[in-house]
């Protein structure tokens, strides 16, 4: 057959991923992706990322917010289970709070006195690790500790500890090592003077499924399969114990921050980063979630403890004085109050939006909106089984509120409604629901894009791996992989902000800066596949033997396959990959089938693609 007999077939398609179907029920569409987006109904390769810091930090980010200080100077704050931080001028700082001795006494600080006498180091020759004795010190391992005025250890030069932070191992109530930067140089025995302030306690990384004895029911003396007997442990329950989360707000050019289940505290910027943020003394003792108005400036604690009594309500919103971050007690002449909120058993996360604040519970929407005295606020349900997947899973987008629940997306435009997700299914079903709590959503103004970070089932992976866009604007949904957990729009930067692991260790990156196409210098995998199309009407056998590529392309070479069969079930054949560069003219080949699929793939470092209308030279083939 001559290929003048071939007449050439656009190969355009939807866009956006669509696969709540088979791949074949999905034709015209594109069914498979990764780290493609669309524009104007075209996909491309979404740029890459860069370190913003080259020093790992401890712990994993679960909450980071940026903004601009009255010098216009940017700044970003994030959480994790070790530390709380604060990012400026190209560099992070520890800006931890210290904590309480006891589980009721944060107002005092955990502070021990080393005398080298009650109390002391002791230092091996030649070794790192140092042991320290200090009377009823609090800590628990993993915890961290820092001193100020202490002594030299460990000979001369030593080991030098004023001003350092090191994670310790307990051996006992009075007793504790961590292993310094650098080696003693003689063996010493209770020696040295310092005070030592301990951080937070430190938190969990990693949500874990709660099993054993006590977990889940038993058939007791029952012999059906499936069934738990007496004295079996469990092996699934729906008890989990969760991972440490943190929520930060601004108040003006400050920040005040509460770790799950914890206190608040506040870090005043004027202060410098020599400081750490410190408790808000009149705040709740135990507050799970905060935010701060948007117009009358109240500090808002959500799921905490009644005013008075101090019980513990999951579903307490509870409010501070306006303009006073410190005054929590209602009275005549304060606007401070709260109120318990119903349909759930806790409340989740908040989000503001025009004049209002969204509040979820693991089940409802509420909308908060300030009215002023007597009441101060006004609070109303706007949807029920409707609840947030996790604290960071919902923002505000153009005045519309967006989140991810357990099972679907949603979206709040005075009304709830699902979002018509075209790859919902195949969200939810790798969706890991233990770690369900990370879903991090983010907002990508560049692009118009609304994003969610969430971990999978994916191997043994317990974090974000996994993101999944959204596009209000052209409505479009795309997927891919991801090494972020947290994620800031480009509000005080000069792009998005993330965080994220790389390899084992923790960065802040500069996320799709202008002409980057690598992650962190390597090579990024990007592809997009069709479903399956039939050629002509798919009953006869079609014969293909050309590509004339259509693309945009910076640099570098992308490839194509082109994969044909006889019907959607039977075995397929693949030709490719071709390499197509930016002068690539055509592609020959020879194929045949009643059914075709494409999928276009770039791993070049530093190449950009943009797909336009590529098209398949075609000719009848028989009815075979």
């Amino acid at each position: 057959m001559a290929s003048s007999d071939s007449k050439l077939l656009k190969l355009n398609f939807k866009p956006g991923i669509h696969r709540e179907s088979t791949q074949y029920a999905e034709e015209g569409s594109w069914y498979d992706v990764e780290r493609v987006r669309f524009r104007q109904g075209k996909p491309e390769n979404l740029r890459g990322y860069v370190k913003k810091n080259t020093s790992a930090f401890d712990g994993t980010a679960r909450d980071l917010k940026t903004w601009s200080d009255n010098n216009t100077f940017e700044r970003a704050s994030f959480g994790t289970e070790d530390k709380l931080y604060e990012f400026n001028g190209g560099s992070f700082y520890d800006i931890t709070p210290i904590r309480g001795k006891t589980s009721t006494g944060d107002n005092t600080l955990a502070v021990v006195t080393i005398d080298g006498t009650n109390n002391g180091f002791y230092t091996v020759d030649g070794s790192v690790r140092v042991s320290v004795s200090a009377s009823s010190h609090g800590a628990v391992t993993g915890d961290w500790v820092t001193f100020t005025s202490a002594v030299t250890i460990g000979g001369s030069p030593g080991i030098y500890l004023t001003g350092k932070t090191f994670q310790v191992s307990v051996l006992g109530v009075n007793q504790y090592s961590f292993d310094a930067s650098t080696t003693a140089d003689t063996t010493q025995n209770k020696v040295g003077t310092a005070t030592s302030k301990f951080l937070l306690h430190t938190g969990t990384s990693t949500a874990i499924q709660g099993l054993g004895f006590g977990a889940g029911v038993y058939n007791a003396g029952a012999s059906t399969t499936g069934e738990r007997a007496w004295n079996e442990a469990a092996t699934q329950s729906d008890i989990v114990f969760r991972n440490t989360q943190w929520s930060i707000d601004n108040w003006g050019e400050d920040i005040v921050a509460c770790r799950r289940e914890g206190r608040i505290y506040y870090w005043d910027t004027s202060e410098g980063t020599s400081y750490r943020a410190a408790l808000i003394s009149a705040s709740p003792t135990t507050t799970n979630y905060i935010t701060v108005s948007p117009n009358d400036r109240h500090l808002i604690a959500l799921g905490t403890t009644e005013a008075g009594t101090g019980n513990y309500q999951p579903m307490l919103v509870r409010w501070s004085d306006q303009n006073d971050y410190n005054n929590f007690t209602p009275s005549v002449s304060s606007t401070s109050g709260e109120n318990l909120l119903a349909d759930g058993t806790e409340i989740v996360g908040a989000v503001r939006s025009r004049n209002a604040i969204n509040i979820w519970t693991d089940n409802s929407l509420w909308l908060m909106q300030f009215v002023g005295p007597p009441f101060t606020f006004k609070f109303q349900q706007m949807g029920t089984n409707c609840g947030l997947a996790g604290p960071h899973a919902g923002v505000d987008y153009d005045g519309r509120t967006v989140w991810m629940g357990r099972d679907n997306f949603y979206a709040f435009d005075g009304q709830v409604r699902n979002l018509d997700c075209t790859v919902r299914r195949y969200i939810f079903d790798r969706l890991n629901m233990t770690q369900l709590d990370k879903v991090y959503a983010g907002i990508n103004s560049e692009f118009k894009e609304v994003i969610w970070l969430y971990p999978s089932t994916t191997g043994s992976n317990t974090d974000c791996d996994s993101y999944v866009i959204w596009s209000p604007d052209e409505n479009y949904w795309t997927y891919g992989s991801a090494i972020w957990s947290s994620w800031d729009d480009k509000i005080a930067f000069d792009n998005v902000l993330t965080t994220g692991v790389s390899g084992t260790d923790s960065f802040i990156f500069d996320n799709e800066p202008e002409g980057i196409f690598t992650g962190d210098g390597a090579a990024l995998t990007s592809y997009i596949e069709s479903a399956d199309f039939d050629i002509e009407d798919g009953d006869a056998l079609m014969f293909m033997d050309r590509i004339i590529p259509d693309f945009t392309i910076n640099d570098g070479t992308i490839s194509m396959d082109v994969t044909g069969q006889s019907f959607p079930t039977n075995s397929a054949v693949t030709k490719g990959p071709f390499d197509i560069s930016k002068t690539t003219q055509k592609v020959d080949f020879r194929l045949r089938g009643r059914q075709a699929k494409i999928k276009v793939s770039c791993d070049s470092p530093g190449t950009s693609w943009r797909y336009g209308s590529v098209r398949l030279a075609i000719q009848p083939d028989g009815r075979r």
